[in-house]
C-alpha cells in the first residue's frame, strides 16, 4: 500500500487519474490496502491501491 492510501479514511473523496471517467467517489472503506470507492458513474469498486493511484479531492473553501 502506498503511503498516502494508508491515510484514505471512509467517507474522504477521491479520484483515479487513470479513470477519469469514474468521477469523483467517496472511500467507503480501506482494509490492507484494499479501498472500496463509491463512484457515481462507476458504482461501488474495490481499488488496489499498490495498482491504482487514488488522489484526494478537496473542495475549494
Amino acid at each position: 500500500m502506498s503511503d498516502f492510501a494508508a491515510f484514505l479514511e471512509p467517507g474522504m473523496r477521491v479520484e483515479a487519474p487513470s479513470q477519469p471517467e469514474w468521477g469523483v467517489g467517496q472511500v467507503q472503506s480501506n482494509v490492507g490496502g484494499k479501498v472500496t470507492v463509491n463512484f457515481p458513474d462507476a458504482g461501488k469498486v474495490v481499488i488496489d491501491t499498490s495498482r491504482v493511484m487514488l488522489l484526494p479531492v478537496f473542495d475549494p473553501s
